[in-house]
């Protein structure tokens, strides 16, 4: 269960002064020399407050182990939408998630348990981001280029990304919950991970719920292409493989709406990312098949150019 460092973290984030100073104030309350950093960026809308944590495997590289390293980056365009909206917007579901995570691992170890891989956790902390139009709801913008957040968290040291995001302004999947995509790994989208529907039921307790991905939602922004949002945009900026978990609803919910953040479907998230990152850095857990994807390559070539903006 993560309900207690859920409400813990929401409790920081729904706040017109929410800061990544004070999100890594709490963390290092659990864990007092917790590696968190934050980085400060601008763009040409704003600033926000980048929070990149990262904990040690017993196994990891960083203990100079031979264990994979897990990033789970939490994706959004901000926490709030103020002055427009007055709360915590359903856009900030993404790093809500993130950082509970963040906060149950630091609590883990506290308490003895240390996963076997190194995890880097990364998402930021806006509570005034700008609103952009969409549809069928309109999107939350952000103050930075997608480029500068992928340069700031997608880092070489990641062997598997799971980016959790929103999910809910779109008719593409329709249930109360999360949903995982199939596997993006240098532009071509792969089948979905066994190891991932595994976790995830159990996890759940329920079937799992799959997310359709168009060609389209895994090149970069500013291409002028429909993208369903901004979880896989990970994707255009490493050669590891990247799963999006997506927060979704039955309806379509704006990004920008206030009181649509649902805490059963949250924990659930942050949960199943947990026993992934658990199960990953034991090197139980398959994000995809490494001898398919070698014939693919061979039969059809390398497709690294849809993590390009493509030809002006």
């Amino acid at each position: 269960m993560l309900l207690k460092q859920l409400t813990e973290v929401y409790d920081i984030l729904d706040s017109s002064t929410a800061s990544g100073q004070k999100v890594a104030d709490y963390l290092r309350s659990i864990k007092a020399d917790a590696n968190v950093e934050i980085q400060v960026l601008s763009g040409a809308k704003g600033s926000t407050d980048m929070v990149k944590v990262r904990i040690p495997g017993k196994n990891g590289k960083s203990q100079g182990g031979t264990a994979p390293t897990i990033g789970l980056l939490g994706r959004l365009g901000g926490l709030g939408a103020r002055p427009e909206m007055t709360g915590f917007v359903s856009d900030g579901d993404g790093a809500l998630v993130a950082l509970t995570l963040a906060a149950k691992l630091l609590d883990m170890q506290v308490k003895g348990d240390y996963l076997e891989g190194d995890v880097f956790i990364s998402t930021h902390v806006c509570p005034d981001a700008p609103t952009q139009p969409h549809k069928p709801v309109p999107f939350m913008g952000s103050p930075l280029d997608m480029a500068q957040v992928n340069q700031a968290e997608v880092t070489p040291e990641l062997d598997a990304i799971l980016v959790v995001d929103t999910t809910k302004g779109n008719r593409i999947i329709n249930t109360r919950g999360f949903a995982i995509s199939p596997t993006v790994k240098e532009g071509y989208i792969l089948k979905v991970s066994d190891d991932l529907l595994d976790i995830m039921q159990t996890s759940t307790g329920r079937l799992p719920y799959v997310f359709a991905l168009s060609q389209q939602d895994i090149t970069p922004y500013g291409n002028d292409l429909y993208h369903l949002n901004s979880i896989l945009q990970p994707a255009t900026a490493t050669n590891a493989p990247v799963v999006g978990v997506a927060i979704t609803t039955e309806t379509t919910v704006a990004g920008c709406a206030t009181g649509a953040t649902h805490f059963v479907d949250c924990e659930e998230a942050a949960r199943f990312m947990l026993e992934v990152a658990k199960y990953f850095g034991k090197g139980d857990c398959k994000f995809y098949d490494e001898e398919e994807y070698a014939l693919i390559q061979k039969l059809y070539g390398p497709m690294g150019h849809f993590q390009t903006k493509g030809r002006n």
